[in-house]
């Protein structure tokens, strides 16, 4: 499942990605990325990952259109998470975006918010 969280700023968006993500997660998710950007030109984005468990297959293949599709409009990633795979994930992605990418604990998703606000 994929859930919009409130953000503390107009420049940033956030999602709570939890269990398995299937097509239908992305078919709400990237609408409103894609709103974002329309409306501010990129987009900073926290992704926290909250008892994640991966991606179906079709999950994956829009993962992985999304990426390529939106690797320059996306200015920085906060990938917060609780696991250590989640970190080497972190690692991982970047050669694949344009966008800082960090990684935080969960227990620093407000220092995650503040880097994304930060100039």
């Amino acid at each position: 499942m994929i859930e919009e969280l409130k953000s503390p700023s107009d420049d940033a968006i956030g999602f709570k990605l939890s269990g398995k993500l299937h097509d239908e997660d992305y078919k709400t998710f990237v609408p409103r990325v894609d709103e974002a950007i329309a409306n501010h030109g990129h987009v900073r984005m926290l992704a926290w990952f909250h008892d994640f468990r991966g991606w179906d297959l079709h999950a994956l293949w829009d993962d992985t259109k999304f990426a390529t599709t939106h690797c320059t409009k996306i200015e920085r990633i906060a990938l917060v998470g609780e696991k250590k795979w989640e970190e080497w994930m972190a690692k991982v992605c970047k050669p694949f975006t344009m966008a800082e990418i960090q990684y935080l604990d969960a227990s620093e998703i407000d220092a995650a918010w503040e880097w994304l606000a930060e100039s």
